[in-house]
């Protein structure tokens, strides 16, 4: 169950003029000018993690903290109101594309239509993973404050690797199975620029934990690349994956390779963690 205890770090209570969700803490603080700030969006981190601030501008901070176990999850949506004044006609919509609808169920609470000045509260969806998929779903909030209606879209952290349980295995369990999985069609690969320090060898450990892997130390012949594996849990099949992380310090250069039972499952996860090494 997700909880936050209230009058705990980061509940913001109606007292305060700025909520701090997840006690993150906020670069900014209370503003009248919502409009005109600088809108941060976290959407692409949160396939690496499961807390933290999703979305921010100078009205209202939107957190995550997302729960997962086999093909079930919970995702809490915290909102907070960081003005002296309150949020009216507060309505979060929930929306997913016709192809992910096929592919997820998602419940969704109702919340409140007024948020009070300072004050910080949680929405609560459950979602269950039917098929694997690629697409996210969309919130779509609409409020009023100080008399203006105000808008904003993001995507929702929801994605197939928070459906992954990670596997233990020894070598010999993996290469087996690496070498079935030896159609094309099972296989995606990519070589790629490092975007950040090649030689922080625990962040890249650290990413491929996060997405949801199991870190399988000492199985590859060369010390210096990274093996994982894992079971992405939906309700119609387990899909075995697994990955080697290739890194040329030399070059500058990593070589990602997934093998998944579903052709889509691989070519999906690689596209993703190319983006985050």
């Amino acid at each position: 169950k997700v909880e936050m205890e209230n009058g705990g770090p980061g509940s913001g209570g109606a007292g305060g003029a700025s909520a701090d969700l997840l006690g993150l803490g906020m670069d900014n603080g209370p503003t009248s000018n919502g409009v005109e700030d600088a809108v941060t969006n976290n959407i692409q981190k949160f396939y690496c993690k499961n807390n933290g601030v999703l979305y921010e501008n100078g009205l209202i901070q939107i957190g995550v903290k997302t729960e997962c176990r086999s093909n079930l999850a919970r995702l809490a949506l915290f909102y907070g109101n960081k003005t002296n004044l309150p949020f009216l006609n507060f309505q979060p919509h929930v929306s997913c594309s016709p192809e992910l609808a096929s592919q997820i169920l998602l419940q969704v609470k109702d919340v409140d239509s007024t948020v009070e000045a300072g004050a910080q509260f949680q929405q609560m969806l459950n979602i269950e993973c039917i098929n694997d998929f690629v697409l996210q779903p969309d919130l779509n909030l609409t409020f009023t404050y100080n008399g203006e209606q105000q808008q904003l879209s993001t995507k929702l952290p929801i994605s197939v690797n928070k459906f992954i349980e990670p596997t233990e295995m020894n070598a010999e369990s993996f290469f087996t199975r690496w070498k079935n999985l030896s159609l094309p069609a099972q296989e995606s690969q990519k070589i790629f620029k490092a975007a950040f320090p090649m030689e922080n060898t625990e962040q890249a450990k650290t990413k491929l934990i996060g997405y949801g892997f199991q870190l399988l130390e000492s199985i590859d012949p060369n010390p210096e690349n990274y093996v994982c594996a894992g079971i992405i849990h939906t309700r119609n099949v387990q899909i075995g994956v697994l990955l080697r992380l290739e890194p040329n310090h030399q070059a500058q250069m990593y070589r990602l390779t997934v093998r998944s039972s579903k052709d889509t499952v691989s070519a999906h996860i690689v596209e993703v963690l190319s983006q985050v090494f």
